[in-house]
């Protein structure tokens, strides 16, 4: 047989045993290809909320300066106020990714991360209960997510927070201290998005676990680690650019009180009308009392902590998605008698199944097209406004990270923490005319020359038949008025 028939041979001997690596792939691997493939799907709605513009913006200028933002410089409201990002790191992953393949990089960065939460989630799940039983957990995970899937940071963080937590857990079911080799994971989290308090906060409750169920000749000792890991935990939330402050910078966003109630994401879930939360609360509850299910003290703790989050703040409705079933996987696999699975792949294989479902992922992503509603509903409004070479604009915050996008200086965009709580109350009241004079108030005191707004908003309609304002330009999605009278 000649060389170039072995080399042949050989060629076709590995492609078959990486075919059959495949074909045996692990749950994870499929999971993470069929969430991958699904969030490349829905690209386009992965650019519906405007901040996504801003955070890209905010990354080109930290690859451009070599520095993180410490003041606004934005908008025409709070230019030169402190500001510091704490999602730095996710903004310069977008835009390296929008600087490298466009719109396509950003849909296959948001895809592989959330398809590294799902995989890694799934792979706990299955090693200790039945892959039906872990797909139908995952499929309802997804649906719980799927709507707060954006080209945002909290997303690119979503498979950290599920390892540091998963760590956790582990640590917990052993009754020992975490490993200081996770204190890197959350390091990596505070650079990544404000979520890190989360899992800083965890540490507490989870230890709290892990004493509950160890013996009490280990308590004392087992109580000293977790402290010291606690420690560790809360400096290693400080490794960022902004050190300690970063700290201060995340706990802006939960002292705004009132304007959180205004702002979708963070107001309360309603159940006025069936939804997705609220048929898979109302199953889990049927399954609990069904099957008759008992938890420890601490476990059914972290299930309220988890589930009051997700009831005070849709945004967290994921957080519970993901979480929960970490939380109670251990005492369920034990209290149905689940043993753990078979040992893990070999990494060889492993390496093989996760390459492989990165190159699906991406491939998908660059295959398919992107459509930015944001340019057809957004882009005629904003060159009306050029047109009429106004700068004090007052807009809503539907534009202001579109507005950042094209260069334009916003009266208000998604940085609720920039604003605060007394300038965001305001803007809600004079947009919705909960009091008409706040309005007056408002394009007054700001000397206003012109405004770009929902059609369909309070504001705006009033706007229509107000002495001193004209309509110059309108659409289904914008509407934009000049002060006629100086």
């Amino acid at each position: 047989m000649s060389v170039t028939s072995i080399d042949s041979a050989r060629g076709r001997g590995l492609m078959d045993g990486r075919a059959r690596i495949l074909v045996r792939a692990p749950a994870w691997f499929w999971a993470a290809v069929v969430v991958g493939v699904l969030v490349v799907l829905q690209g386009n709605n992965l650019f519906l909320d405007t901040d996504t513009f801003w955070q890209i913006k905010v990354g080109e200028a930290i690859l451009a300066q070599h520095a993180v933002p410490h003041v606004d410089i934005y908008s025409w409201t709070r230019a030169g106020a402190p500001w510091m990002s704490s999602s730095w790191l996710s903004q310069v992953l977008f835009a390296a990714a929008y600087q490298l393949a466009g719109w396509s990089g950003v849909v296959a960065v948001c895809a592989l991360a959330v398809a590294a939460a799902f995989a890694l989630m799934v792979r706990l799940l299955s090693s200790r209960i039945s892959i039906a039983a872990t797909g139908v957990v995952a499929m309802l995970a997804f649906a719980l997510a799927q709507h707060h899937l954006l080209a945002r940071p909290h997303v690119l963080a979503m498979p950290v927070m599920v390892a540091w937590v998963a760590g956790l857990m582990a640590a917990a079911d052993r009754r020992a201290a975490p490993s200081p080799w996770l204190l890197p994971l959350l390091a990596l989290w505070a650079n990544l998005h404000g979520s890190f308090l989360l899992g800083l906060v965890l540490v507490g409750p989870i230890g709290l676990d892990a004493l509950w169920n160890a013996q009490a000749p280990q308590r004392k000792t087992l109580a000293l680690k977790w402290t010291l890991f606690g420690i560790g935990a809360l400096i290693a939330c400080c490794a960022t650019p902004y050190g300690w402050d970063t700290l201060f910078a995340a706990r802006k966003i939960l002292d705004l009180g009132g304007v959180l109630t205004v702002i979708s994401e963070w107001a309360p879930v309603s159940f006025e009308h069936v939804s997705a939360f609220e048929i898979c609360l109302l199953l889990a509850i049927a399954a609990v009392l069904y099957l008759g299910v008992t938890l420890p003290p601490t476990r059914i703790l972290l299930a309220l902590v988890l589930l009051h989050m997700a009831l005070s703040h849709d945004r967290h409705i994921e957080v519970f998605a993901l979480l929960l079933p970490l939380v109670l996987l251990t005492p369920l696999a034990d209290r149905f008698g689940c043993p753990r699975n078979a040992a893990p792949a070999s990494r060889s294989a492993a390496t093989t199944a996760v390459v492989a479902a990165m190159l699906l992922i991406v491939g998908g992503a660059a295959l398919r097209p992107i459509r930015l509603m944001a340019d057809e509903r957004y882009q005629p409004a904003i060159a009306a406004l050029r047109a009429q070479n106004v700068t004090r604009v007052f807009n809503e915050d539907t534009f202001g990270g579109y507005m950042i996008w094209k260069g334009m200086a916003p009266f208000i965009d998604g940085r609720s923490e920039l604003y605060g709580e007394q300038f965001g109350l305001d803007y809600f009241n004079a947009v919705s005319l909960q009091d008409p004079n706040v309005l007056f108030r408002v394009l007054d005191a700001n000397r206003i020359e012109a405004t770009i707004m929902v059609p369909s908003t309070a504001a705006a309609r009033l706007l229509d038949h107000l002495d001193g304002w004209h309509r110059v330009f309108a659409n289904d999605w914008a509407v934009v008025h000049v002060r006629t009278v100086k």
